[in-house]
């Protein structure tokens, strides 16, 4: 065999490797951004015990919460934390946004209507009464489940099109290559 066959085969080879690679990364990412919606939604259920029954400022509220959970949204709770406790007349909605704006995409796997959604959030943070706080939260809450029951009904099947999709365009390209 010529070494011109050999380098054509691991041409193909590497295409159809790398192709797949990236189905399985998207794959990887879908699941990661319905792990983070949920750690999320849990975030929010310990901010709202932390306000309504602990009766806590809304700065100690999320230390206490971002202490308690780990990764990216953690670090973004406690951002918020440190940001509401240094401030200097500067309202809780800016603080909110700017650390949402902040919450960058190679940190989470949240997609940008997630950060927006987020964002929204805190408008109504922050200086409204408990009861307001507490329907606000709730009405988050309620949005974010319905989100994860939706991504969690499509999550096998779109994981198994994007590794197909992958696999299959590997294989297309390397068909036109060779």
């Amino acid at each position: 065999m010529s070494v011109q066959w050999y380098m054509k085969f691991t041409g193909a080879a590497m295409v159809v490797v790398g192709a797949s690679g990236c189905g399985f990364w998207k794959a990887a990412q879908y699941r990661r951004r319905v792990l983070d919606l949920e750690q999320l939604r849990q975030m929010m259920f310990l901010l709202k015990a932390q306000i309504l029954y602990a009766n806590a400022p809304l700065g100690e509220a999320f230390e206490t919460v971002g202490e308690r959970t780990k990764g990216a949204l953690s670090r973004f709770f406690l951002a918020v934390a440190k940001r509401i406790d240094s401030r200097q007349g500067e309202p809780f909605c800016d603080i909110w946004r700017e650390e949402t704006g902040n919450l960058g995409e190679e940190e989470t796997a949240l997609t940008k209507s997630d950060r927006q959604s987020l964002a929204a959030l805190g408008e109504h943070l922050g200086f409204l009464d408990r009861d307001t706080q507490e329907r606000t939260l709730l009405m988050y809450l309620e949005q974010l489940e319905e989100q994860l029951v939706q991504l969690r009904g499509h999550m096998q099947e779109r994981c198994r099109i994007c590794v197909s999709l992958g696999i299959m365009g590997g294989l297309f390209l390397m068909i036109l290559l060779v």
